[in-house]
């Protein structure tokens, strides 16, 4: 009976792949078809595990080989277009119920317990956010897997939804009972559904746990619904608050190092100024010093003798305003803060403001946290003209610019090298002086602190009880990070804070940035794709990487790349591992179908090979579905560093994968194949020789991203296949066109092909054929195009015609070139949505930049291999360019520029001019340009006097240096 059972399996599965790389047309009888496929192979694969009744066996059996031959029967009358297909698909959804129930009441054993599975991890709230966002994504999926039991799907979904609502931080702490409760349940949810949708022992989930499971959700939900009021927000916990006084015991400010000019500007702004009150904050990220640097200013002698009162409150997580005003109270009576919660006094407001009447006053609020807080701590402080002044710390920048009266506030700084050995210098030895044969490896443990005041006061409280050798220092340098996190857990609570107080979708786009080396640029355009390929729905990565810039958690370096300090990448590293939201692959050892960290039940994978230290074998757990490790089945995202897989790999046992990310492996046409297996696909970056995608990526209707690098360097040809995925947002392939070269024709294209939720197509070729003038209109919401037009072979005598690009009316960005030195002119319009335009290989007349020049929202223009006018003239009279910041010519053909440049470009900030040999001189009206920053040169020898002669003039008319000049022969 069990050779019977693999076989029936076998010829399902078969006939599956069969429907799927034959790409049977998509319907509701081939959706219900797969249903039955898809419930049929999960009694299958578990006959094995012995759940089934004996006696029963032979006639469960039966009944699953009759429904087999049903399916097999209907399949073949599909292809063959017979009317009889409809009609008897009608019983297979009727059939499927009547079998669930004979299974429930029958021929199942018993019924399962999931009273056993806890939550494993510590972070319930994002565990919450994912699991939403993963059954938000199966609600909307059309795959065929997820119709068996999307209706219990979207009951889950829609009960913890609610659940969830309820508990903010303080909830969580004052419910605790009950929040265990429902992460519980909620975790028995997800490990039902992802059981049941990767076949794994899924059928006692399917026909026990998961009906249990929601019946437990909903008295859960009743319970909830009646214990708590529903809480308009979330609130943080307190937490205990520290109080740092004058002449304190507190180590806070005992060893202070560096920032003396910023002690200056602090004093400065507290000491002079306008006579209204004024707020000075400092803010940074966690253990910088900010409140080290605030303690230096409140204590220094000028300060105590210039205010009347003084007052110093750790706001910290404490949200008891009442409690927080009541401190600054008995400090400004100069009384020792010894009083009960319950003995505040309700008018201590009031009672502070007429203590504070008619005198000069300084109170710190250190660690602000929210800017609700400040309002209601600062509103009883008077704004008579004395010169009262505030200083607040913290990290987050929006609450610093929300307290803002006159003064902008201080962005702390990391320390500099060698005020880095300085401070770490006087906590391991005082007011001694390091030995020189320690020296040169403890500038190397200071450096490699990255300026960060607590991990250098953490590191030299380790090395301190160390004895003072250079080998036990060398141990400390080379494992600095495990030091820090073994011996110190101030750090991950530092850290820990900034974390909590996140917005809830941003928590998990921070700890995903682990998957980023250490001390590596990261490029914010290159978040967006990251976070989606997790599953995150991220409308703007600038708004998250703002937050997290707010938060002092993620440093920013320019407008396109952040960084994130060592002490928050291990923090992140720390969480993703101990969330399980990440497992990295990569050391001395090949993994193996033994490995004991491989048992975890992480959502992603990380694989960073290197083949002089392990090399990945057939035996490899993640590519062989042959080992029985059930964290394979469940795994949500892989992502592999290396030039090839396995021998022998597969990958369509992985069937939960939603992002898979296989850049730089060149995939063979059945690992194509079984990709097209993978429904649950969210997000694809792959390699293929191929000339065009399998008709088996059809079936990925979930697909969102498609990234495909062509290894020979040859047009990849739209196959049908691409027009049937309706969700693409964002494809990008090296070289994709419509047509096929070696064949002279271009792909015949039905008019009714349209991907409505397209935003991003990158390098896609159209021949430059009358046929493609309104091939656009497929794309209305496309935002982002790369295109070239080209020359079919057997028309290379032919003028190009080029495709209508105004019918799009979303675009923001365009790259458009022709045929190599073909200089064809597009005479059509272009999109008023425009931000950002390359031009290539094209001619360029008056009328053609008069309309370029129209586009009301045009921010950047870079005109590359392209003719003005012939070569002659760019006369520019009349022509205005409101809005255009960026201006880059990239070797383009013309003489002599006509243009006053004030009126023509009056918020130009940056020239860029290369290898544009033609052109004698840039035009002097260039330094009339107010806004003008930046002009850069390259090989034009001849535009050097002008170039200089326009920096001397702007130089004299302003009297600044303001106009940066990049000169290169």
């Amino acid at each position: 009976m069990v050779s019977s059972a693999d076989i029936l399996r076998e010829s399902l599965i078969h006939l599956q792949e069969h429907m799927v790389i034959n790409a049977v047309t998509p319907s509701a009888s081939t959706c219900n078809i797969h249903v039955m496929i898809e419930f049929l192979l999960i009694i299958l694969t578990d006959v094995l595990n012995d759940v089934i009744r004996h006696d029963k066996l032979f006639v469960l059996l039966a009944r699953v080989r009759e429904l087999t031959k049903e399916v097999f029967v209907l399949v073949r009358n599909l292809e063959e277009n017979m009317n009889e297909a409809s009609d008897a698909n009608l019983n297979l959804l009727e059939n499927i119920e009547l079998l669930k129930e004979d299974l429930k009441n029958d021929f199942l054993k018993a019924r399962a317990d999931s009273s056993q599975l806890r939550f494993p991890m510590s972070d319930g709230p994002l565990f919450m956010t994912l699991l939403l966002t993963n059954l938000k994504d199966f609600v909307n999926s059309n795959a065929s897997s997820v119709a068996l039991i999307k209706k219990e799907i979207k009951q889950v979904k829609e009960d913890l939804e609610i659940i969830r609502s309820f508990f903010g931080y303080v909830e969580q702490e004052l419910h605790r009972d009950l929040w265990t409760r429902v992460l519980d349940v909620a975790y028995e949810a997800e490990h039902a559904i992802h059981s049941i949708l990767a076949r794994d022992h899924g059928l006692l989930q399917l026909i026990f746990i998961l009906p249990d499971t929601i019946e437990k959700i909903k008295l859960v939900k009743k319970e909830v619904q009646e214990k708590i009021p529903k809480s308009s927000s979330i609130i943080v916990a307190n937490a205990p608050n520290k109080l740092v006084e004058r002449n304190s015991s507190s180590t806070v400010g005992k060893i202070i190092v560096g920032f003396e000019e910023e002690t200056k500007w602090i004093i400065r702004k507290l000491t002079s100024g306008p006579a209204e009150i004024d707020v000075i904050s400092i803010v940074g990220m966690p253990g910088i010093g900010k409140t080290t640097l605030a303690f230096r200013v409140y204590n220094d002698k000028s300060i105590v003798d210039h205010f009347d009162v003084c007052a110093w409150c750790t706001v910290d997580q404490e949200r008891n305003e009442k409690k927080l005003l009541q401190k600054i109270f008995y400090q400004v009576l100069g009384l020792k803060e010894r009083f009960s919660e319950d003995a505040i006094d309700k008018d201590i407001a009031d009672k502070l403001r007429k203590k504070l009447c008619g005198q000069r006053y300084l109170i710190v609020l250190d660690d602000m946290w929210d800017t609700a807080t400040l309002d209601e701590l600062t509103r009883p402080f008077p704004e008579l003209h004395k010169g009262s002044r505030v200083i607040l710390t913290s990290r987050k920048k929006e609450v610093a610019l929300h307290g803002k009266c006159h003064s902008d506030p201080l962005y702390l700084r990391l320390l500099r090298p060698e005020e880095s050995w300085e401070l770490l210098e006087k906590r391991v030895f005082g007011e001694e002086r390091c030995p020189d044969e320690l020296k040169d490896v403890g500038e190397k443990i200071a450096r490699k602190c990255d300026g960060l005041p607590l991990v250098l006061d953490l590191i030299g409280g380790v090395i301190s009880r160390k004895e003072k050798k250079e080998a036990l220092w060398l141990e400390v340098l080379n494992n600095l990070s495990s030091f820090i996190f073994k011996d110190e857990e101030e750090v991950v609570k530092v850290i820990q804070l900034s974390y909590d107080h996140l917005s809830d979708h941003v928590k998990p786009c921070l700890v995903y940035l682990a998957i980023y080396p250490k001390d590596k640029d990261i490029r914010i355009s290159k978040l967006k794709d990251l976070w989606n390929a997790q599953g995150f729905e991220i409308k703007s990565a600038e708004e998250v990487v703002d937050e997290l810039i707010s938060s002092s958690l993620v440093i920013p370096f320019d407008n396109s790349i952040c960084k994130i300090h060592d002490l928050v990448h291990d923090f992140c590293y720390i969480k993703s591992r101990k969330e399980k939201l990440l497992h990295f692959i990569g050391g001395s050892k090949s993994p193996s179908s033994s490995s004991s960290s491989l048992d975890l039940m992480a959502r992603g994978i990380l694989i960073r090979f290197n083949k002089y230290i392990f090399r990945l074998n057939e035996n490899f757990v993640v590519c062989n579905p042959e080992k029985k490790n059930p964290y394979v089945k469940h795994l949500l995202s892989l992502k592999v560093y290396k030039d090839r897989l396995p021998p022998k790999s597969h990958l369509k046992h992985l069937r939960l994968l939603k992002s898979l990310d296989l850049k730089g492996i060149t995939l063979t046409d059945s690992l194509l194949n079984e990709i097209g297996m993978l429904v649950h696909l969210k997000y694809l970056i792959i390699q293929t020789k191929a000339k065009a995608l399998p008709p088996s990526f059809s079936n990925l209707c979930n697909l969102e991203t498609l990234m495909v690098d062509n290894a020979e360097g040859s047009y990849m040809i739209l196959s049908p296949c691409f027009w049937s995925l309706a969700k693409l947002r964002d494809v990008r392939m090296n070289c994709c066109a419509l047509f096929d070269p070696d064949i002279n024709e271009p792909t015949v294209l039905d008019e009714d092909l349209r991907l409505e939720n397209l935003r991003t197509l990158y390098e896609l070729y159209l021949p430059g054929s009358e046929d493609t003038e309104d091939f656009f209109k497929r794309f209305p919401n496309l935002q982002n195009l790369d295109v070239g037009i080209e020359k079919l072979p057997h028309r290379s005598g032919e003028k190009i015609c080029f495709p209508r690009l105004d019918v799009l009316n979303e675009l923001e960005k365009l790259h458009l070139s022709a045929s190599w030195r073909s200089f064809s002119e597009y005479t059509h319009g272009f999109p008023l949505s425009l931000k950002i335009m390359r031009l290539q290989w094209l001619s360029l007349t008056f009328d053609t930049l008069s309309r370029i020049g129209r586009l009301p929202n045009l921010q950047e223009l870079i005109l590359q291999d392209t003719i003005i006018e012939e070569g002659k003239e760019w006369n520019m009279e009349d022509v205005t360019f409101q809005n255009l910041k960026s201006l880059n010519l990239i070797h383009v053909r013309f003489s002599e520029w006509q243009v006053d440049a004030e009126k023509s470009f009056p918020v130009l900030e940056k020239l860029c001019i290369s290898r544009c040999d033609k052109l004698m001189e840039i035009p002097d009206s260039f330094g009339d340009i107010a806004s003008l920053e930046l002009i850069k040169v390259w090989d034009c020898p001849k535009l050097k006097e002008s170039t200089f002669n326009i920096k001397e003039y702007v130089e004299e008319m302003t009297g600044e240096d303001k106009l940066g000049v990049d000169f290169y022969d």
